[in-house]
């Protein structure tokens, strides 16, 4: 016999409300249509460290939101590019974004997503969790995992699904790999 957790009980069903009503008419609201994308993500993080009995930091709940919202943004983006270029809507939503918009839209949240991430390194808490005051080394990781991440999406126009990316962009690839070893070494060598 499986025991429910009630709170994640209550969060999936906000999450599955969420999402029908993203698909009945929300997707189809600019802006609220990333918002609610981003929310989703937040909402599995909540979910599964309910589950998992995990404590969340705000700062999971506020670069997991910033994250996906970056990556949403690069979709739409993506959209608007393969509409610009057959004439074909692949959403309806693209009526209410343009290049410019959205162009402008990821520089804030890749800004913000690094200022965020820079934030959390030096936070009391974290250095604290990580015994280390020099967690902020690894920003440079993200830095240019986020600047890599801008150039292919606006200067190869390649955005269309950062798994993809993930799993070709060798050096996206490398700046997570050296983030993990440079994250590592500072938690348990120094």
């Amino acid at each position: 016999m499986a025991i429910i957790n009630l709170n994640a009980f209550w969060l999936a069903l906000g999450y599955l409300i969420l999402n029908v009503s993203y698909t009945l008419k929300l997707k189809h609201v600019p802006i609220i249509d990333l918002l609610i994308i981003s929310s989703g993500f937040v909402i599995r993080l909540f979910i599964g460290s309910v589950v998992a009995s995990v404590n969340l930091t705000d700062w999971i709940l506020i670069m997991t939101f910033l994250l996906s919202f970056f990556l949403a943004l690069a979709k739409r983006r993506e959209d608007i590019l393969i509409y610009l270029e057959t004439g074909v809507k692949t959403r309806k939503i693209i009526d209410g974004y343009n290049l410019d918009f959205l162009n402008a839209a990821m520089i804030i949240m890749a800004s913000v997503s690094i200022v965020s991430y820079i934030m959390y390194t030096i936070s009391p808490d974290a250095m604290y969790k990580a015994h280390s005051q020099w967690l902020y080394l690894t920003a440079i990781f993200v830095i240019s995992g986020i600047l890599r991440y801008l150039q292919t999406t606006m200067v190869e126009n390649g955005s269309g699904s950062p798994t993809n990316i993930l799993l070709k962009d060798r050096f996206i690839q490398f700046a997570i790999i050296g983030w993990i070893i440079t994250f590592g070494f500072l938690l348990y060598f120094l």
